[in-house]
Formats: C-alpha cells, structure tokens, sequence
C-alpha cells in the first residue's frame, strides 16, 4: 500500500496510544502519537512519494503496522539534495502480539527489493531483539555507537514543575499569538536544514491532537521567535510529548530551552497530562539534547539500537 492518510494515520496513533498506557517502554521513538503526527504532517509532500504501510489486524483492532520509506532523493530546506540509498522501516507492535513483528519484517523485505534495509528496536523489547536477528539483522555499530545518531527516549512525571525563569525582556508566546509564516521561521531557525514550510505547517495544525495553546514560544525583546516547542496532548492516556524542541542559532546557550520546557510542561499539566515523553539524540559523544532534558527532570526508558541488513541480491 502507498503512503498512509489521515485516518490510516490516527488507527496508528490509536495503537500507539494502547502501548504508551500498557508498556510505554515498548514504544519505538517514531511511533508515538506525537512523533507520527509531526513525521506525517511535514514530511507528507516530499516523501510520500516513497513512503508505503500495512496494517495488521486482530479482529477490529489494529494490532501492528509498519511504514516503510523506500530509497529516495529529496531537497532540504537549505537547498542541498538529500539522497538516501536504503529502505528504513518504522512499526509498532501491540505489546500482547509480538510475532507480528516477524510478519512485518517479511513485508519489509518485500517492500525494500534490493536495498540494504535499516530500521530500530528498543533496547526493552527484548522479543522484537530475537525477532529481529533470526530475520538476519545485526546491531549497525557505527549508527548506535557512542558517536552514533541513535535516539533515547524519555519520561517525565509532572508532579512537580518549577516555575520557568526567562531573561530580561524575553517573554512566552503560543502559535495563536503570531502568523503562521513566522512560526515556520521559528522552526528553520532552529533546524537551518529544515524543509518545513507553511503547507506542512497547514497540515499540522489540522492533524489530531494538534493544539495551538500549546505550540509554544519565546519572543525576544526584538520580536525574534527565539525558542519554538511543540507539545502533542493525549487526553486518553494522560500523556503530553515535546516534538520538536529548537532554540534559534542565534540565542542558544541561554537557558531558553529550560524555560521553554518547564514552560510547556506546566502549560501540559494544566491540561490534564500526568506524564510528559521525549525522544532526544542519545550518544555520549553528544550530550547536548540529553543533558538538557536531565536537566528538567527527565529520565531514560529505553534507546534505540539500529539494526542493519544488507541485501542480499543487487
């Protein structure tokens, strides 16, 4: 099947949102409510192309689904062309179906042809590890060494948040208080290599569970967006995800993303979360991003670990 739409899209957040109640240790860090919203809704222009899924069903319910991303060429926001040479795949099991892994696999070696396949697991699921490897995948060390680009994924009780404490003249803002252009600037000052634009923008704020209350910002005294952070509320399991989180090139090193952070968390708590996730780049050679969701209070649950098959027929 080709790309997934909207309401392919919200029975793969459902799932996600039965994982993240039972085992959210399970969850694979592009599989959660948030991260699926964000992914689908930026992404749907440029990639759909090259993006394909199956759903895997137990009776009426969703019990798997994979999504997997063929090898593409695609621009970047900084006008460079991007070109990927091998299949990744991203899936999500019901924590009680577990051996449908296996059958996803099979799909993805159907779906990759002849490229090299990539795709992760969490180092909590030990089932979809012995999945994985009797499928002839191996652990990608240069990907999840401690130079890597492998993602840890985090949680946060929100219990108790302490007030955020911003700079002289620096003040929040939600992406109801500014244009949509400028809010996508936020965004592209932060990531310089962005493709994010206002047709992505345009679908994400009607993506579920999408709120522009709590799409949040600082403006600086000059009226520069300096710090952009989207929170994706699920009012079912009472769980609030930050994604993205950007600071703009020209303003790091302020504390704004703490106060952006905090920030959000108290605006999430407010709005019924108990409990708040992210996902951040994981490797010791780069403890920026994790050092600062410590810093809040966050703690890991589980990291990736990238796994690599190589084709076997060219």
């Amino acid at each position: 099947m080709e790309a997934p739409g909207p309401a392919i899209l919200r029975l793969m957040q459902g799932l996600a949102q039965e994982v993240t109640a039972l085992r959210p240790e399970l969850l694979n860090g592009d599989a959660t409510v948030g991260e699926l919203a964000w992914v689908w809704a930026k992404d749907f222009d440029v990639l759909g192309p090259f993006w394909r899924h199956r759903l895997w069903f137990a009776g009426e319910r969703l019990a798997a689904w994979g999504w997997a991303c063929v090898p593409h060429q695609a621009p970047r926001g900084d006008g460079t062309i991007l070109e990927v040479e091998v299949a990744n795949l991203t899936w999500q099991t019901h924590p009680n179906r577990p051996e449908l892994f296996s059958e996803i696999l099979d799909w993805y070696d159907d779906v990759a042809g002849n490229a090299d396949r990539l795709l992760t697991v969490q180092s909590a699921d030990l089932q979809a590890q012995a999945i994985v490897a009797a499928h002839g995948y191996a652990f990608d060390a240069e990907a999840g060494g401690d130079d890597g680009s492998w993602v840890q994924f985090n949680i946060r009780e929100l219990r108790d948040v302490p007030e955020p404490v911003l700079p002289k003249g620096f003040r929040f803002v939600t992406a109801s208080d500014v244009s949509a252009a400028d809010a996508v600037k936020a965004h592209r000052d932060a990531w310089q290599s962005s493709r994010f634009n206002e047709a992505a923008f345009k679908r994400v704020r009607l993506i579920w569970p999408y709120r522009a209350d709590l799409h949040v910002l600082i403006a600086a005294p000059d009226g520069t967006l300096a710090a952009t952070a989207i929170i994706w509320l699920d009012e079912l399991t009472q769980t609030a995800e930050f994604e993205p989180v950007g600071t703009h090139r020209d303003f790091r090193l302020r504390c704004l993303g703490t106060a952006l952070q905090l920030h959000g968390m108290r605006l999430a708590k407010a709005a019924g979360a108990k409990r708040m996730l992210v996902a951040c780049r994981g490797a010791p050679a780069h403890p920026a991003a994790r050092n600062l969701y410590y810093g809040v209070g966050f703690r890991p649950i589980s990291r990736d670990l990238p796994q690599m098959k190589v084709a076997t027929v060219r």
